[in-house]
Order: C-alpha cells, then structure tokens, then sequence
C-alpha cells in the first residue's frame, strides 16, 4: 500500500526574522517619538519631516551597523572556539572522549552504549569537532553572507518602520493633527507587524498581534513623554 512521503517543515529565517523586528519596531517608535515631540514643540510639519528624515538616515546607518558587527562578533567567537577545539583533539583526545561520552550519557545512554559511537567518532577528527561545537558549546557555523545580510536587513527594517509614523506629515500641513493620524497609523502598523511576525515564527497571530501593540505602544509613548519634556 503507497504511503504518503513525511514531509517536515520547520521555520528556518529565525536570524532574519529577528534583524526585522528589530529594525522595524525601532523604526516605528523612535522617528515616532522625534515627531512627537517637535509636534508638541512648534506646529510645523516640514520641520518634523525634515528632522525625521535625518533621524531615519542616521538611525538605519547606526542599527546596521550595529547588525553587521554583532554578527561579526558571533562569526569570529564561534572561530576562535573551533581553533581551541581543534588543538583539545589533537593534543589531549582522551580528555575531550570522555567529554564526548558524558555528552552522550547526559542524553540517557549507559557508557556501554556510546562507547561504540565515541569510538568511531574519535577516527574521523572534523566531525568530532563539528559535534563538539554543536553538542557541547551549543555554536552553530554562522553564514559567512550573515554580517551583510544583517546588516541590510536591520537597516532596510528600520527604514520601511519609520516612514509609516512620519507619513501623516508628509500630507498635511498642521503638525498637531498630523500627531494624531501618526499615532494611529503607527498603532495599526504595530498590530499588522505583529500580527505577520506571529504567522511566520508559528505563534498564535492575534496574541502576537496584540503583545507588539501594547509593547510597542508603551515603548512609543514613553518615548514621546520624555521627548514631550524635553522640548
């Protein structure tokens, strides 16, 4: 009888997913906060433009780079950790077999068990490092594209984010209603974003969907109030 091939599909885009949630959520709440602030300051919406465009151009610049050198960061940890490696098999193996047995015994087996396993895997050195890496220090290889991809991705995030609060005053003319389309849309936005990042990571959509909201809103209004002060 034919059997239906078993088909697994798992969510693999987690790096990315998080670079756009970072972008995007500092994109829609800090040129938010900016806005509202020098809204709350003089009543002109060609200077929140202005003002909100550097900041965008800044912000976007400043998170990808700050992307790109976290993902370096990672790049070159997980580098330095497979040379230490590499030297602890070559130069003490008995100790880094033993390492590798109580991995296994960790995982429920008996020494009798994963004496075979240990065995072959200490005859062919790049693989037992590769297990060492993952199984022991918990380090996948990064994507040598990762800093660049991040780095885009982060700041491309942030830029899309903060065009949606500054919209409102791009078409009218009075700074202080443009204030409360801003943060309408900014709200909506939230939600849509939210609601997405829950369909794509596998969580329930309208709970995600509301969490970005009221997370969102708090981090936007709080920074609206100290911007609100200042000016």
């Amino acid at each position: 009888m034919p059997q239906t091939p078993h088909i697994e599909r798992h969510f693999t885009a987690g790096d990315v997913v998080r670079d756009v949630v970072i972008g995007m959520s500092d994109g829609l709440t800090v040129p938010f906060a900016l806005a509202a602030g020098i809204s709350g300051a003089v009543d002109n919406s060609h200077l929140v433009v202005v003002a909100g465009l550097a900041e965008i151009a800044a912000g976007s610049i400043a998170m990808g780079l700050g992307g790109y050198l976290a993902a370096r960061s990672d790049a070159e940890h997980y580098e330095s950790e497979r040379k230490r490696e590499e030297l602890e098999v070559k130069e003490i193996p008995d100790e880094e077999a033993r390492e590798v047995q109580n991995l296994f015994t960790d995982y429920g087996l008996t020494r009798d068990e994963a004496a075979p396993v240990v065995q072959a895997l200490t005859k062919k050195p790049k693989e037992w490092v590769d297990f060492m890496m993952r199984f022991e220090l918990g380090l996948e290889e990064p994507n040598p594209k990762r800093a660049l991809e991040s780095a885009a991705t982060i700041a491309g995030s942030y830029i899309g984010g903060g065009f949606i609060p500054l919209a409102p005053y791009m078409v009218l003319h009075s700074a202080r209603t443009a204030l409360v389309w801003s943060a309408l849309v900014t709200l909506i936005a939230l939600g849509v974003f939210g609601y997405i990042k829950g369909r794509f990571t596998g969580s329930k959509p309208g709970r995600s969907a509301l969490q970005t909201v009221v997370i969102g809103g708090l981090a936007a209004g709080a920074a609206f109030i100290i911007a609100k002060a200042i000016s």
